[in-house]
C-alpha cells in the first residue's frame, strides 16, 4: 500500500496524474540499489516527469531555500527547482525514487523502457486501475497486485471543501496545510500569482516528491472560474 493512492478528485479529474516509483527490501535487493535508482531516474528524464525525487534528506525537485533574504527574493529571484542530475547524484543507499507524469503517454514509454533494463527493484505505479489494465498487456508487464484506496470515510463535513482537498491529497504525507493552499487559490484567483508558480510554491512542501504540479496548475487555474463547494 502506498499513501499516493489516496488523490482526491472524479475519474476524469485524474487523467493527468501518473506517479511511479522504485522500493528495495532490505537484505534482497538492497545493495546497489542506490545506483539503479539514480538509472531509473535518468529513464525518466528522457519522458519529461513533471515532479521527480531520490533517496536524500531533501528529496524532491522542488525545495525550501535556505537563507532567503530580499535580495534573493526580488533581485536575483528565486531557485524553485534543482535539476535532475543534482537529485541523481545526492541519491543514498538503500535507493528509492519517483517520478510524476501528467500524460499517459509518457507513462507507457517509460514503464516499458523499465521492462527492458530490468533494473531489478519494485516497481510501483499509482494512477486509475483502468489506466493500468489498458497498458499492461500492450508492454507485456502484467500487475503483481492491485491496491485499491476505498475513499474517504466518516464525517465528510469535516473535510476541506473540494478544491483544496484535491490539492492537499497530492501530498500523501499531508505536509501541505489546507491553509496554505487556500492562500494559493486566493492568490491566484487575484491574479497575484500565475498557477504555474503557485503550484511550485505548493510541491516544495512535498518532500518525497509525489505532488503533481502540472495538475495543481490546472486546478489553480479552474479555481479561477470556480465557486468553493463543500465535500
Amino acid at each position: 500500500m502506498t499513501n499516493t493512492l489516496h488523490r482526491f478528485g472524479k475519474p476524469a479529474d485524474l487523467k493527468d496524474d501518473y506517479i511511479v516509483f522504485v522500493m528495495t527490501r532490505k537484505g534482497i535487493n538492497d545493495i546497489g540499489a542506490d545506483k539503479k535508482a539514480q538509472e531509473f531516474l535518468r529513464v525518466a528524464r528522457k519522458y519529461h516527469p513533471v515532479n521527480f525525487a531520490g533517496e536524500h534528506a531533501y528529496a524532491s525537485a522542488f525545495r525550501p531555500e535556505k537563507h532567503l533574504n530580499l535580495f534573493k527574493l526580488y533581485v536575483r529571484g528565486r531557485k524553485e527547482t534543482v535539476a535532475l542530475e543534482q537529485v541523481i547524484s545526492e541519491m543514498e543507499p538503500p535507493g528509492r525514487a519517483l517520478v510524476v507524469f501528467d500524460n499517459k503517454p509518457a507513462l507507457e514509454g517509460f514503464l516499458k523502457e523499465l521492462k527492458e533494463i530490468d533494473l531489478g527493484l519494485s516497481v510501483n505505479v499509482s494512477s486509475l486501475a483502468e489506466d493500468i489494465r489498458e497498458i499492461a498487456p500492450r508492454i507485456g508487464l502484467p500487475p503483481h497486485s492491485i491496491n485499491y484506496a476505498l475513499g474517504f470515510r466518516g464525517n465528510l463535513y469535516r473535510l476541506p471543501e473540494e478544491q483544496v482537498l484535491a490539492i492537499t491529497t497530492m501530498c500523501g504525507h499531508g505536509l501541505i496545510s489546507s491553509g496554505f493552499a487556500r492562500k494559493m487559490l486566493d492568490r491566484v484567483k487575484e491574479g497575484r500569482l500565475t498557477p504555474e508558480k503557485a503550484a511550485g510554491y505548493l510541491a516544495k512542501f512535498c518532500v518525497c516528491g509525489a505532488f503533481n504540479t502540472s495538475r495543481a496548475a490546472r486546478l489553480l487555474c479552474q479555481a479561477r472560474t470556480m465557486t468553493p463547494a463543500g465535500v
